[in-house]
Parts: structure tokens; C-alpha cells; sequence
């Protein structure tokens, strides 16, 4: 189990996380979210020992963990940490690379190892291809079976499919996750993508100016966010007061009615493949919803909202 308890750090003075607590346990995907310069970055790397807190402690099960103060080489032996500058040797082989931290002296035992990961990330092709020459995307691929490599019983990773082909994320997203499951790998995940975030997380922490705003099980927060902008951090949303009370309604819990008196004026479509996305007006306020057909701008239409009041 991680532990984080009133936690605090500063970076040149300038306070960038207040109060941090929460607690994971074994094998659960937690999706760090928030707008960007929120501190999740920073969380990672205090997880993981980069930084020494200002107050506060973090534990690993029964094992603190502790910052530069305390270790010549900063970082702890049982976690691993993905930044978004990938750290590979250029001038080295794939292969190589993921293979860097495993032992030499089960030679066989390595390069099976080796190859199972590249499986996983799909850059079998390319075991041994000089990193120099790779795209941005399949370097963040290598990186991703490097921190594998030796299945560490905590992963952090920062925006790990940020560099990646649309055509290729959703499958290399499902082989990650899948296996970070299978092996009950303890991962953190700092996200903007609400992929990566409703597909495969089990609980959300959300931060906000280097806070905590709201932390609990991904369905949780995401069927009844506590604010605008936590809801917002899904994808597009609308705040929208209904009976003395403020909604925060998805575009997909919106849906064409006839009968409704919750009418608005179509401003703007947007074909998205299976329907399309609809920008209207509601009392001088924007509202987007779905519909599966294209609706002529200036149309007047009823909807009404599918969620539970």
C-alpha cells in the first residue's frame, strides 16, 4: 500500500503542493488528473524520492521513502518512473535499452524477457534499431517496456501515450494496462486523456493549484463530479441550473425531445464518425449535446436531460 500523509513541498519558495493525503492499495490504476501546472508532474517525482518534502511522509507499505537528503542516487529500488523525457541511450540498440537493468547472467532468461515486453509496446520489428533513429512515438513505447523490465511493484508514468499514433493507443493502452493487472503492479498515471482515465483507471485524485479536490473511485467522480471543473477534466460538459440546483450534464446525457420545454438554438455541428456533437444556445449560455443526426443551424429543438434529478 502507498501511503501519502499531509504531505507538503515547495519549489523555490513558491508552494506547489498543499497537504497531500491519500492512500492506494496493491495492484490499483490510479489516474492523476487536473489542468496543467495543477503538480502532478511534481507528485510523481516526490512519490518516487526525486524531491525531499517539506512536511508530511510517504510510505510503502512499511518502507518510508525519502528524498535526496537521504540517497546518494535519488529514487527508491522498488518503484519506477516515467517522465516525459523517456530517459533512453540513444546510441544503443532497442533491445538494449529495455534489457539495461536486467541481469547478465541468465542470458537466455534476459532475452526472453526482452522479447516478451517488446510484444507488449509492439516494437518487436525494431529490437535492433539504434534508438537514434526512432520516432517519438515508438521511443515512448521503448521506455514503457524499459520501466517493465523488472516489474516493479510501483509504476509512475507521465503522460505515457502522449507521443503515440492515435491507430496504435487504444491497443497499446489495453496490453499495458492488462498487464500491469495480470503482474498486480501498484501504477500512477498523471493524464490528460479521458482514455486513459475512464477505460482503466480504478480511482481518480484530482488536483487543482497543488490540492487535492476530490479523490474516489473513477465512476464515482465522474457520474457525480463535485465541481464544474472536475467534471470538465472528462471532456466537454455544461453547467447548467435547473430547479435552484447547478447540473453538471454530459453531452451524451442530453437527447432530442419533442415534448421538452428545455428548448435551445443549434449553433454549430460537428460530425464525429457515429454522430455528431451539437453546439446551441440556452439562455445566452452555450450547451453542447449528441445527436445521431445533423441538425440545420438556427433550428430551435427540446431536450431533455437523462440523468436522475
Amino acid at each position: 500500500m502507498l501511503t501519502v500523509s499531509n504531505s507538503n513541498f515547495s519549489y523555490k519558495d513558491k508552494s506547489t503542493l498543499k497537504d497531500i493525503n491519500f492512500k492506494l492499495e496493491k495492484g490499483t490504476n490510479l489516474a492523476l488528473i487536473g489542468e496543467s501546472g495543477c503538480g502532478k508532474s511534481t507528485l510523481l517525482k516526490i512519490i518516487y524520492g526525486l524531491y525531499d518534502l517539506d512536511e508530511g511522509e510517504i510510505f510503502w507499505n512499511d518502507q518510508q521513502v525519502l528524498g535526496p537528503k537521504h540517497h546518494l542516487v535519488p529514487g527508491m529500488p522498488f518503484m519506477k518512473y516515467l517522465a516525459q523525457d523517456f530517459d533512453l541511450m540513444p546510441f544503443i540498440t532497442v533491445a538494449e535499452n529495455v534489457g539495461k537493468y536486467l541481469s547478465n547472467f541468465y542470458p537466455e532468461e534476459k532475452q526472453e524477457r526482452i522479447i516478451e515486453l517488446l510484444e507488449v509496446v509492439e516494437m518487436t520489428d525494431f529490437a535492433n534499431e539504434k534508438v537514434k533513429y526512432l520516432s517519438g512515438g515508438q521511443m515512448q513505447r521503448v521506455a514503457l517496456a524499459k520501466v517493465l523490465a523488472l516489474e516493479p511493484e510501483l509504476l509512475l508514468l507521465d503522460e505515457p501515450f502522449s507521443h503515440i499514433d492515435n491507430f496504435l493507443k487504444n491497443s497499446l493502452r489495453r496490453k499495458i494496462f492488462k498487464y500491469l493487472k495480470e503482474k498486480e503492479i501498484t501504477c500512477i498515471v498523471a493524464t490528460h486523456d479521458a482514455n486513459d482515465i475512464l477505460s482503466f483507471s480504478d480511482e481518480v485524485l484530482v488536483l487543482r493549484n497543488g490540492t487535492i479536490i476530490d479523490v474516489g473511485e473513477t465512476r464515482e467522480i465522474y457520474s457525480y463530479p463535485g465541481s464544474f471543473y472536475v467534471a470538465s477534466l472528462f471532456g466537454e460538459v455544461n453547467e447548467i441550473k435547473w430547479e435552484d440546483n447547478v447540473l453538471y450534464v454530459y453531452p451524451h446525457q442530453l437527447e432530442v425531445s419533442e415534448n421538452s420545454t428545455f428548448e435551445v438554438v443549434v449553433k454549430e455541428t460537428y460530425f464525429r464518425g457515429n454522430n455528431y456533437l451539437v453546439e446551441a444556445i440556452f439562455n445566452n449560455q452555450i450547451v453542447f449535446f449528441e445527436s445521431r443526426y445533423d441538425i440545420p443551424v438556427q433550428r430551435i429543438v427540446g431536450l431533455q436531460i437523462k440523468i436522475d434529478l
